[in-house]
């Protein structure tokens, strides 16, 4: 354990997004989720992006009690939908275990499915989680025009969400904030190349901040380029604490405060 996951374990975070069930873990999960409470993360949230991976994640949820799961479809797999698949997600919805709807939103950088069809399917879903009252998660690569337009044509979304992963500048942030969402951090932010991402970080308030590790991608400095995890999120964090002039500590109480009243966690 370095010294800011040593640091990190004497507060508490809450990872809001990973995907736990990725064959990543495979051979070694009870050891990464043990990583993570030794490190101080005291919830993860792993994230569905599709039917099969939310069922597992819940399946998850269900085993681990520091886990919690998401349903929802990501836009690379929105073409792959089948009949009956949105009827299942609102079911395993019902899940008290279950506390948000995504990664859903538009991806025009891979494009896996067409632009056209990620709109129709990512509107849809935004109406289907206004129904079950779970917050959104956002996924919006390259897309930003559009993600924008179809949530605000959703009108009034009481259960609020997030821009996942976020990687924009400044004035994109506050088109978020503006939006009443939160705003949650990767380890990009840790990364040389992100001076504009750190500066977007430094004008958001630490209200309206979340932390995720993406795990197992964006493993953040100085892990970069090895396999992410939620124990992580303690160079996150630090990064933030960095960029905001305050305390890891501070960093920790805002942001697992954050997430706790955005997914309704107990606590």
């Amino acid at each position: 354990m370095t010294a800011e996951e040593k640091q990190a374990a004497l507060v508490e975070f809450i990872d809001t997004h990973c995907h736990l069930d990725f064959p990543d873990y495979q051979g070694d999960l009870e050891l990464v989720i043990r990583r993570a409470e030794q490190a101080g993360v005291r919830e993860m949230i792993s994230v569905g992006i599709d039917l099969d991976t939310s069922r597992k994640a819940l399946e998850l949820a269900r085993r681990w009690p520091g886990v919690y799961a998401t349903v929802g479809v990501h836009p690379h797999h929105v073409n792959e939908v089948g009949d009956g698949d949105y009827q299942a997600l609102r079911e395993l919805a019902e899940h008290p275990k279950v506390v948000a709807y995504g990664e859903i939103g538009l991806d025009y950088v891979k494009e896996y499915s067409p632009a056209a069809q990620q709109r129709e399917h990512f509107a849809a879903q935004v109406e289907l989680a206004g129904e079950l009252k779970l917050p959104l998660i956002i996924h919006d690569r390259e897309a930003h025009a559009d993600t924008m337009a179809i949530l605000r044509a959703a009108g009034e979304l009481p259960a609020g969400g997030v821009m996942h992963c976020f990687s924009g500048d400044s004035v994109l942030a506050r088109e978020v904030l503006d939006l009443g969402f939160y705003i949650s951090i990767p380890g990009v932010v840790t990364f040389k190349s992100a001076a504009t991402l750190g500066e977007a970080v430094g004008m958001i308030p630490l209200e309206r901040l979340l932390l995720e590790t993406d795990a197992p991608f964006l493993a953040p400095v100085p892990r970069r380029g090895k396999r992410n995890e939620p124990a992580y999120v303690a160079h996150i964090a630090a990064k933030v604490a960095e960029l905001k002039g305050c305390s890891v500590e501070e960093v920790a109480r805002h942001t697992t405060a954050n997430a706790r009243r955005l997914f309704r966690l107990p606590g």
